[in-house]
C-alpha cells in the first residue's frame, strides 16, 4: 500500500496594492475639492475641469468603488457610503474613477471604474 501526501503553500491570489488612482470628470461641470477615500487612504485631488483627468495618486489599496465627495458651484455632492466587506482589491495597477452625477436632485455621484494596466 502506498500513501502519497501532497502539501500546498497558500499563496496570495490577489495583491492588495499599491494602486495608482486618478479621477475623470465625466460631466459638463467643474469639480472642486475632489476628495477620494479608497479605504486605503484619503486624498484631495483639488479642482478637476469638465471632461479632464486629474494626476495619479498612489493609495495603499483601492477597490472598484470609493467614497468620493466634491463641490459643484459650492454645492456638495457625494457617492453613497461604501461597504468594502465583500469587494475585491484592484491590486497593483493604474486605474481611473470616472465620476458622473447619478441623481442631480439628491446631489448623488457614481463612478465607472477603468483598469488601465499594471504598475
Amino acid at each position: 500500500m502506498a500513501l502519497t501526501v501532497v502539501s500546498c503553500k497558500k499563496t496570495r491570489i490577489e495583491p492588495v496594492g499599491p494602486t495608482d488612482v486618478r479621477v475623470y470628470n465625466n460631466t459638463d461641470q467643474v469639480f472642486d475639492n475632489v476628495v477620494v477615500n479608497t479605504s486605503g487612504g484619503e486624498f484631495n485631488f483639488g479642482t478637476v475641469q469638465s471632461h479632464t483627468y486629474s494626476a495619479y495618486h498612489r493609495y495603499e489599496k483601492a477597490y472598484p468603488k470609493a467614497d468620493i465627495s466634491l463641490s459643484i458651484n459650492s454645492m456638495s455632492y457625494s457617492t453613497p457610503k461604501q461597504d468594502y466587506t465583500y469587494m475585491q482589491y484592484m491590486g497593483k495597477m493604474k486605474m481611473t474613477y470616472k465620476i458622473y452625477i447619478k441623481n442631480q436632485s439628491q446631489r448623488e455621484l457614481d463612478t465607472d471604474v477603468v483598469a488601465e494596466g499594471p504598475l
